[in-house]
């Protein structure tokens, strides 16, 4: 298949497959007439990628993955390579966890004092303060 086909089939763009080219990702084979083709593994390689990206990896971590299924394996993530990147993916996520669940219990402590002073300014009271504003 040529390039336009490959990117609707894929369901992104040539530019991009022409970027995953230059960056050694996508194989780029010739026709005789010179144009760009391609098969349904490089399809399989496209949908690796593509999928990797949207659980937020970076292009250069598909790179295990995509040499991988190039290797012959049916999947792409049965290889050491991707296995370890797949354990690295999950410690950053565990530190983003983390700070998310600092953050949420700063913000709830927050609140909790933010309720509290509006609670003390009903009708009657003392005039609100706004920290922020001096």
């Amino acid at each position: 298949m040529r390039i336009g086909e490959l990117a609707e089939r894929a369901g992104t763009t040539t530019r991009t497959l022409r970027y995953y080219e230059s960056r050694g990702l996508l194989p780029a084979r010739r026709a005789v007439n010179g144009y760009r083709t391609y098969d349904e593994s490089d399809l399989r390689l496209i949908q690796q990628i593509r999928t990797l990206q949207d659980f937020g990896f970076d292009l250069e971590e598909t790179r295990p993955f995509v040499e991988c299924l190039r290797a012959g394996h049916p999947a792409g993530d049965a290889c050491p390579g991707s296995l370890a990147v797949y354990r690295r993916k999950l410690g950053e996520l565990d530190e983003l966890i983390e700070q998310l669940r600092a953050v949420r219990s700063e913000v709830g402590a927050q609140l909790a004092r933010a309720e509290l002073e509006a609670a003390a300014e009903l009708p009657g009271g003392p005039e609100p303060r706004c920290e922020l504003g001096g």
